[in-house]
């Protein structure tokens, strides 16, 4: 015999809307609770959610209704209940109960509802994340991650997975973590790029996606030590398809956040007015011309310098889309960067930065593909040729002009959420001064 625990179907939050008038079961976890007199109100997250329990006392058996002052916040529960529609309730539904079967009493749980420090919250970043807005940025973080990904799946693009340990730098050698491989120097990789341009000669249009290191001694809003990045390369294009291929990247990506997943850029507050103007193409700025404009604005930068972030946030807040900058000079660039042939002097690259001051999302440009010229590049930046023998040999067996770049998804998280730091921008965040949890 089917008994009515039994035959109740178990749904999540996200689908409450397809059950009105059925009683159903949910399952997860008390978020917060309150009472009325002779009603009492959970809150009832599942991961998919919130939604909202009503408890009517002569409705309800006694002890059913007693358990309500058992429960603590982030006690996890089973509730059973009627689905009925209700536009006061947390999205639009709630749920008229009829049973709570309390799984664990959780004791003391230490983020309570007052304001707590930043610090205080990183130590307890595994249960901060249960808090809605955080709950919100990794949903978002899910959605740039999912729609990147099905973007370059529907245009062409082969995903190569790249090496975690490497024998080499690709950034620098100064921002590299080193570590023991049985004798052996090995590092935590910087980039997938050199082995996507391997990889762009067997396939044509390929990417990597997956976890990048960099031991800089930084503390800014816009840097980790470990970070997450998508980065396509493609054989027979130049800088400029390679600037297309980002702008249209980014468009799609920013629009299919907005499509799927107002409600939680809502819950964070985003101005999404400033997110629906994000569409191709995208302004185009020179080095040069970046570099007056920033002189301009009262921010010294020498003529040869990198952009840093002071001087980014100047350009990208004078624009309502990211902007490209391109054509640095090659001392401020990697040793791979393609001279212009026009002058040598500047290299084939450009950075988008993300507006409202957000600044780098970006990097990338079109690689040196004489073996010669690359060869002197690694003698000039004192890099070990045997190391990158490898390497050379893309440009001695079938070499062609190719193109890629790097989007940092935690960079382009925050702005597309409207973050103060990166560190809310991904699960675990490791920095400076952060290993744990």
């Amino acid at each position: 015999m089917t008994t009515e625990k039994e035959s109740t179907p178990v749904v999540t939050v996200e689908e409450l809307g397809k059950h009105v008038d059925r009683v159903v079961e949910l399952r997860g976890w008390l978020y917060n609770k309150r009472s009325s007199g002779k009603i009492r109100f959970l809150e009832v997250r599942d991961g998919t959610g919130i939604a909202q329990a009503v408890m009517v006392k002569n409705e309800l058996p006694a002890e059913v209704f007693d358990r309500y002052d058992l429960l603590t916040q982030e006690s996890s529960l089973i509730v059973r209940g009627r689905v009925r529609a209700d536009s006061r309730a947390p999205g639009g539904f709630e749920l008229a109960l009829t049973d709570i079967e309390i799984v664990q009493i959780a004791h003391d749980y230490p983020i309570t509802p007052k304001e707590h420090g930043i610090e205080f919250l990183m130590d307890h970043r595994h249960l901060w994340l249960r808090s809605r807005r955080q709950h919100a940025i990794l949903r978002i973080r899910s959605e740039v991650v999912k729609a990147a990904r099905d973007w370059l799946d529907d245009h062409g693009f082969i995903l190569i997975d790249a090496p975690i340990l490497t024998p080499n730098a690709v950034e620098g050698t100064t921002t590299l973590f080193e570590t023991d491989y049985f004798g052996e120097k090995a590092y935590l990789t910087q980039s997938g790029q050199l082995y996507m341009e391997a990889a762009a000669m067997a396939h044509g249009k390929v990417y990597c996606f997956g976890p990048t290191f960099r031991a800089e001694k930084s503390k800014t809003r816009r840097h980790l030590t470990e970070f997450w990045m998508l980065e396509p390369e493609m054989a027979y294009a130049d800088l400029e398809e390679n600037m297309r291929v980002q702008e249209e990247l980014v468009s799609y990506i920013v629009q299919r956040v907005l499509e799927r997943r107002r409600r939680e850029l809502a819950m964070l507050e985003r101005d999404i007015s400033k997110l629906e103007k994000i569409t191709p193409p995208f302004p185009r700025l020179s080095y040069d011309e970046a570099v007056e404009l920033v002189n301009q604005a009262g921010e010294v930068l020498a003529w040869g310098d990198d952009l840093g972030a002071p001087h980014e946030t100047i350009i990208s807040q004078r624009y309502e889309k990211p902007v490209f900058v391109h054509r640095y000079p090659a001392q401020a660039k990697a040793f791979y960067m393609k001279p212009d042939p026009e002058r040598p002097e500047v290299v084939l690259c450009a950075d988008l930065l993300a507006p409202e001051g957000y600044g780098e999302i970006i990097g990338g440009g079109q690689r040196i593909d004489d073996y010669d010229l690359l060869l002197s590049r690694l003698e000039q930046h004192k890099l070990p040729v045997e190391v990158y023998q490898w390497y050379l040999d893309l440009r001695r067996y079938g070499s062609v002009p190719h193109s890629g770049f790097g989007l940092g998804i935690e960079r382009t998280v925050a702005w597309i959420c409207g973050l103060p730091h990166v560190r809310e921008a991904i699960p675990f965040p490791r920095m400076l001064n952060r290993l744990r949890p």
